[in-house]
C-alpha cells in the first residue's frame, strides 16, 4: 500500500524505513530531511508497519509516501521504498534515528552530477549519543573505497547517495542480509561506475551502546566477511581468513572504544 503524494521534479528518493517505536528521534529525523527541501528536489519514502500509527501520522505531516513494511527485514523494507520511484535520480537512505546535515544531500548531489561515471558518492558521517554529541567521526576518504573488498566498510549508508539506475541494474538491495546489506551492494555497484567522496560532513549516525551487543557485532562481522568473500577472485577466497580476523578485532576495538564515549557522555548528563 502507497500513501502520499508524489513531489513534482523530484530528483532523490530518500527511504526512511522505521518501525515506530522511536518517536522522538524520529521526528528530529524528519525534520533533518525537510530541512534539505532548502537545497534540493526530494521525494521521501517512510517504509512502516501498518501497526505503527503515531509513526505513520508523524511522516505524513512532513510530506512523505507512506508504505507497508512487509516484515521481512530491513533489506527488503529499504527494496520496497525503492519500488516507490516515480521519476526520480538519486537514492538516499535515512535511520529512523540518524541525521543529515544542513547541505548533505545537496554535496552529495553536486558529486554525482559532476561525475557523470560515478554511481555513488559519499562523505563524512559523525557518530552522536542519544543527545546528538559527536563521539567520533568516520571521514576515511579514498581509503574507504580501497578497503571496501577486503576491510572494514568505512562508507557510512546514511552518508551516501547512489544513481537510482544503476541500484535497480542490480536488483537493490539482499533480501537474505541482515547486516551487510549495504556493503553487498556497494561492492556489486563497483562493475558500474566509479565512488567519488568528500571529506566534508553530510550525515550523522546515532550510536546506541546499550544496543551494540557481542552477539551482534559478531553476527554483523560474520555477515560481512561472507559478502566480501563471495565478491574476491575464487583464487583468494581460501586464504581470505588470513586477514578477516585482524580486521575483525580492530573493528571490534574501535567499536569498543566509541561504546566507552558513549558511555561517559551518558554518566555526565
Amino acid at each position: 500500500m502507497l500513501e502520499g503524494v508524489l513531489v513534482a521534479g523530484a530528483e532523490i528518493l530518500v527511504v526512511l524505513p522505521t518501525l515506530g517505536d522511536r518517536i522522538e528521534t524520529l521526528t528530529e529525523t524528519l525534520k533533518a530531511i525537510e530541512s534539505q527541501r532548502q537545497d534540493v528536489h526530494l521525494t521521501l519514502v517512510v517504509v512502516a508497519p501498518v501497526r505503527a500509527t503515531l509513526a505513520r501520522t508523524l511522516a505524513r505531516e512532513y510530506g512523505a509516501k507512506i508504505v507497508d513494511d512487509p516484515g521481512t527485514g530491513i533489506s527488503e523494507a529499504i527494496n520496497c521504498g525503492l519500488r516507490a520511484r516515480r521519476g526520480e535520480t538519486f537514492y538516499a537512505w535515512m535511520g529512523d534515528d540518524d541525521l543529515f546535515r544542513p547541505g548533505g544531500l545537496r554535496t552529495l548531489q553536486d558529486l554525482l552530477q559532476a561525475n557523470p561515471g560515478a554511481v555513488l558518492a559519499f562523505g563524512g558521517c559523525d557518530y552522536i549519543d542519544a543527545e546528538g554529541h559527536v563521539l567520533a567521526l568516520s571521514n576515511a576518504g579514498r581509503l574507504a573505497t580501497f578497503l571496501l573488498s577486503w576491510g572494514p566498510d568505512l562508507i557510512p549508508h546514511p552518508g551516501t547517495m547512489i544513481r537510482l539506475d544503476a541500484l535497480q541494474r542490480i536488483g537493490g538491495f539482499d533480501p537474505h542480509l541482515r547486516y551487510a546489506m549495504d556493503l553487498d551492494a556497494f561492492l556489486r555497484l563497483r562493475a558500474w561506475g566509479t565512488f567519488v567522496w568528500t571529506r566534508e560532513t553530510v550525515s550523522a549516525f546515532r550510536w546506541h551502546a546499550e544496543s551494540l551487543t557481542v552477539a551482534n557485532r559478531k553476527l554483523s562481522s560474520l555477515e560481512s566477511e561472507a559478502v566480501k568473500r563471495r565478491h574476491l577472485p575464487a583464487a583468494l577466497r581460501p586464504v581470505s581468513y588470513a586477514w578477516s580476523f585482524p580486521i575483525r578485532w580492530a573493528s571490534s576495538f574501535a567499536a569498543g572504544r566509541i561504546n566507552a564515549r558513549a558511555r561517559k557522555a551518558s554518566a555526565l548528563g
